[in-house]
């Protein structure tokens, strides 16, 4: 039986503003390919019910102005993208989809759901995810070199830029981060302010995605460059992979030195954090870092395992499943096998696979004080003793992630908390 090749589709992001117009422009010479369709949702009337959609195929072009029930990203991922995908995917004379997404759509969002989302209705077609019919070639992230540090690293929310959909809290520090983290290729529109700022520019997307090949333009990147681009993407890269917080920390073989001011900080703990001094040393993930994330094990919440997760000023902390040794046999066993593995090398007697793994991409701060304040957050001996042998002690004790992290945090909490925290679901 004949195996059907995939179509493969090509996603390009990038943050409002210089990155948006080189999202088109990268779009336009990939589109020129014979055989290539780019596909552009236009998402700003998105409130309003409306969505303008354009597709580009050998030089001819159309736009069809679709009015949704639901005036959401979500509706207008589901009820048109998806379909349109399977639906491209089934003609002969189409061989790569390229999707230049509106900023209002995420590279990561459109990748799950691409998994994941089950596409029904379509004549003559199974219904089932569009992964049947598609696969991720690439996702490539266009930023500015002058202003990508500033958004990477600030406290400003979406809505104060007045680019948030409704109920969106992120800042753009979040979106600006996720945008590059999520990226198999990068194209850095230059120059920087100055030759310091483009080396710190550098070291900081070394860190972050040591695998990812970066183009650094300082004009139009012609078809050529932005091929052989994509051809530099290792074999191994995610491709569109969603990993989840399991996944290992450090990807890639990212430098563990210091350059320019910029280092990867790790920091692993046995035991784990006091909630109240957790909430209080989480400032210390704010200034002079560009992101952090990872596992934490709270001494009031023994079953879960809570993900952290910062970049700028935003904050998230959320569930993240339970721990393997609060689990019966049977969820064990159908744990992933990769996870019971590495589990396995760090057990102990006592607390099981119980333990905190941050990793923590600082630019301009104290590798020592960071440090510092996550071990100062950690519980001491005699409560760690309590953690062990009376653990109904422990889970009177005041926990401000009882539901997770609100926003703002209650009365009496530092400014600097409440302003920079948020609710999220985590991984």
């Amino acid at each position: 039986m004949a195996v059907l090749e995939r179509t493969p589709v090509v996603l390009i992001a990038g943050f409002p503003g210089r990155a948006t117009e080189a999202v088109d422009q990268l779009a336009a010479e990939l589109g020129a390919e014979p055989g290539t369709v780019v596909v552009r949702h236009e998402l700003a009337a998105l409130r309003e019910g409306v969505v303008r959609r354009t597709l580009r195929q050998d030089g001819r072009s159309s736009t069809e102005v679709l009015e949704l029930a639901h005036g959401c990203v979500s509706c207008t991922l589901r009820a048109d993208l998806l379909p349109l995908l399977c639906r491209l995917a089934a003609r002969d004379s189409v061989r790569r989809i390229v999707l230049a997404l509106d900023p209002a759509f995420e590279a990561e969002a459109v990748c799950q759901a691409v998994e994941s989302v089950v596409v029904t209705g379509i004549v003559g077609r199974v219904d089932g995810p569009a992964a049947r019919d598609v696969r991720v070639e690439a996702v490539l992230t266009c930023l500015d070199a002058r202003t990508w540090p500033a958004d990477a690293t600030g406290e400003e929310t979406l809505a104060e830029r007045d680019l948030a959909a409704a109920d969106d809290e992120r800042t753009v520090a979040q979106v600006a981060v996720g945008q590059v983290d999520f990226a198999d290729a990068l194209v850095v529109l230059g120059p920087a302010a100055d030759v310091l700022e483009q080396d710190r520019l550098a070291a900081v997307l070394a860190r972050l995605v040591p695998d990812a090949p970066v183009c650094w333009a300082d004009g139009p990147v012609p078809a050529v460059e932005l091929e052989a681009l994509l051809a530099r993407i290792p074999a191994g890269s995610r491709r569109g992979r969603v990993f989840d917080a399991h996944a290992p920390l450090l990807r890639g073989q990212p430098p563990l030195g210091t350059e320019h001011g910029v280092t990867l900080v790790e920091f692993a703990a046995s035991r784990p954090f006091h909630p109240e001094r957790l909430h209080e040393a989480l400032d210390v993930l704010f200034d002079g870092v560009v992101t952090a994330r990872g596992r934490m094990w709270l001494a009031t919440q023994p079953e879960e395992v809570v993900w952290l997760e910062s970049a700028g000023g935003g904050l998230r902390v959320g569930g993240a499943g339970r721990w393997l040794a609060a689990m019966s046999d049977d969820e064990v066993a159908q744990a992933d096998p990769a996870r019971r593995a590495l589990a396995a090398l760090r057990w102990d007697d006592t607390f099981g696979d119980r333990d905190v793994s941050l990793v923590i991409l600082a630019h301009d701060a104290d590798p020592a004080d960071i440090r510092h304040a996550l071990h100062w957050a950690l519980v001491e001996d005699d409560e760690l003793r309590l953690v062990e042998r009376a653990p109904e002690r422990v889970a009177r004790w005041a926990d401000p992630f009882g539901e997770w992290h609100e926003d703002p945090c209650a009365d009496g909490e530092s400014d600097a908390a409440q302003a920079k925290s948020q609710r999220g679901e985590g991984k």
